[in-house]
């Protein structure tokens, strides 16, 4: 059977433990405690597509980890984004350049990877400009996600204060961003996450604000992208909470499935993805037993989920039958400060 561990980032507040490392038990669905990881206020993280490193967020910059046998994470560099604390970031599918997404200060940051997987210098900052919708926070830029295209050829930075999404093409020699499109989200939607298909031909964008997930084809015409808007579906049920907002945007280890997580509703969602046309069916909307699911995520056999919930300090785990559209509480709760985001790896 393969053997995985599972990441998992939280913030520090009178604690210094940033990242857990979990073993995954996949028969029972939950997780065992193995290591823990000294870092300051973890708020996302990201491996490179070689899953040799583990790169997260932190007060100072970010920090990279070389991701031992077992599992565990050792320490290789660490350099400043010469900016406030980033929120989001990723890397290009070469694993030469890093991408970190400022929501406070509005700005992009790209680092360069050296071989080694160690950060370099950084190669480019593009601050976004620009007002808003005008209500509550959402008045300035906030960028809120940073994702490449499959094809490697355009950075997507999701901006939730400007209600679009900018498309940036990278220049691979340099490290330099030169904008070339805007994906345009409905006014006062708040664009949040981005996923892409496993085929890299459709892209989804959640909105926070609209509890929305946007599908869009994507392709090229030419040298210039295109993004066609082919479908837009509710996070929530017809019945929800009030003042519901929509958190996590995840797919499924097998590309078969999408969720995402709504705060005050405090519910999961779980759609099927049709793989030829790329559009969304729902399959259930479920509570997840806890406060704020920053994050949510199967487990890489869609047998189990687990819900990361801010709010009230746990992990809550449960048995999923999709065929039959059940979320059943497996096990108890985990108890963990403050978690922000989970990234499963697959052990060698």
């Amino acid at each position: 059977m393969e053997k995985y561990v599972a990441y998992v980032s939280c913030y520090t507040q009178g604690s210094k433990v940033g990242i857990r490392v979990y073993d995954v038990d996949m028969e029972k669905g939950i997780f065992h405690e193995k290591d823990q990881v000294t870092i300051s206020n973890s708020s996302y993280m990201t491996i490179s597509h070689d899953r040799r490193v583990l790169y997260s967020i932190t007060d100072s910059g970010v920090e990279a980890y070389r991701i031992k046998e077992d599992g565990t994470l050792e320490t290789i560099s660490e350099a400043s984004i010469n900016g406030m604390r980033g929120c989001y970031l990723s890397t290009d599918y070469r694993n030469r350049f890093l991408f970190v997404a400022g929501y406070h200060d509005g700005k992009i940051t790209v680092l360069s990877l050296k071989p080694d997987g160690t950060i370099g210098e950084i190669t480019d900052e593009v601050y976004h400009k620009g007002i808003g919708s005008v209500v509550d926070r959402n008045f300035r830029p906030h960028v809120n996600c940073v994702k490449m295209t499959r094809d490697n050829k355009y950075l997507l930075a999701a901006d939730l204060g400007l209600d679009h999404t900018k498309v940036y093409q990278l220049d691979h020699e340099h490290g330099k961003l030169k904008m070339v499109d805007i994906i345009h989200s409905e006014q006062y939607s708040g664009p949040r996450h981005i996923k892409i298909s496993k085929n890299g031909e459709f892209i989804y964008i959640i909105h926070e604000s609209s509890k929305t997930v946007d599908v869009y084809h994507y392709y090229e015409v030419g040298d210039n992208p295109e993004f066609e808007k082919i479908q837009s579906i509710s996070t929530l049920n017809d019945y929800h909470a009030g003042d519901s907002a929509a958190s996590a945007l995840n797919l499924s280890w097998d590309f078969r499935y999408l969720v995402c997580s709504n705060a005050g509703d405090n519910s999961v969602m779980i759609y099927s993805i049709d793989e030829k046309t790329g559009l969304l069916t729902k399959i259930l909307c479920l509570p997840i037993s806890g406060d704020y699911p920053k994050d949510a995520a199967l487990f890489p056999d869609n047998r189990h989920l687990v819900s990361l919930n801010h709010e009230n300090n746990t992990m809550t785990f449960f048995a999923v039958d999709i065929e039959k559209r059940t979320l059943v509480m497996n096990t108890k709760e985990i108890k963990i400060q403050q978690p922000n985001c989970i990234v499963f790896h697959r052990l060698v």
